[in-house]
């Protein structure tokens, strides 16, 4: 059950680091809006690698939203631009396997990076990124209210440790297994749905 009562009538989805919105969350999580909840406003931009500029981008695309009836999705590197988000417009949000602090994770990336669901598609990942992935970071004691967080104990790439203890005062849904990509997800996405309370 949501901790929040009003219907929401806009989502935003961010995917992760070197994903798209072809990923498979994004696309199940899109697919389900679009059948089943056809009136409400769904978006999940490709987001550039600079965080900056897809922070800018992401505000820019929601800057019309209605702040009591819009909550955001994110994935990983997603799910930390989703604290974010939630801190500027005070929106729920659902967090799957968040990254808690990329600017430390993604600092051995730097350089020239391909994306996970189209390999020609190459990008650079700069320096100064981890600068801005710094510059973004909501803190320690920010957590969305409310906020869902689906964390992997089999997540392959981030610490499931530090995630539950990040989002420690949010409702978690801690796998006992799964992974970073939530291969499971139909398993999850009812509960997900249920906390959106799209109207």
């Amino acid at each position: 059950m949501s901790a929040h009562l009003t219907p929401t009538t806009h989502v935003l989805y961010l995917h992760g680091f070197r994903s798209s919105p072809q990923s498979m969350k994004a696309q199940k999580v899109a697919e389900r809006v679009r059948t089943q909840h056809p009136q409400v406003t769904w978006w999940c931009p490709q987001l550039p690698p600079s965080p900056r500029a897809a922070m800018a981008q992401v505000q820019a695309g929601i800057a019309d939203w209605p702040r009591g009836q819009m909550a955001v999705v994110g994935s990983s590197l997603g799910g930390f631009y989703a604290a974010w988000v939630a801190r500027q417009t005070s929106c729920p949000a659902v967090l799957l396997n968040p990254a808690v602090d990329p600017a430390r994770d993604l600092a051995r990336y730097i350089g020239e990076q391909t994306s996970w669901h189209n390999p020609q598609d190459r990008f650079f990942f700069r320096p100064e990124f981890v600068d801005e992935l710094r510059a973004l970071d909501t803190g320690p004691d920010f957590v969305p209210q409310p906020c869902f967080a689906v964390i992997a104990q089999g997540d392959e790439v981030l610490d499931w440790h530090e995630m539950r203890a990040r989002y420690a005062s949010a409702r978690i849904k801690l796998l006992p297994a799964s992974d970073h990509a939530l291969s499971d997800f139909d398993q999850h996405i009812d509960e997900v749905f249920d906390f959106l309370q799209l109207r």
